[in-house]
């Protein structure tokens, strides 16, 4: 239960619209998502995942490239500026490889 109210505590504070959509990233034991949404009309404008590819790596390096991934999805899809939105996650570890590489790649949050 304490992990919906730590990614309700920190989705209170942050609301994607269509200038600063919001990039959602979801850990589950065996694969990774990233999204980004526009809360205003609640679609999701480009999505990157694990499930289905081939992918091989650590858990940090597969983030990594889901990073990069979303990163070049949303520029092909004109999106420069994001909300980042961790969920119930820390800002260390996977999630922060996962947005220093969506960085690198030209996004900005």
């Amino acid at each position: 239960m304490n992990k919906i109210y730590r990614a309700k505590r920190t989705r209170a504070k942050i609301h994607g619209t269509a200038d600063r959509p919001r990039l959602s990233v979801f850990f589950s034991n065996q694969h990774i998502v990233a999204q980004i949404i526009n809360d205003d009309n609640g679609k999701t404008l480009v999505y990157a995942t694990t499930v289905g590819s081939k992918l091989t790596g650590t858990k940090t390096e597969k983030a990594a490239k889901i990073g990069e991934e979303i990163a070049k999805k949303a520029k092909t899809a004109k999106i420069k500026k994001v909300v980042f939105d961790r969920g119930s996650k820390l800002y260390a570890g996977r999630m922060s490889a996962l947005a220093d590489a969506a960085r690198k790649e030209g996004l900005e949050f």
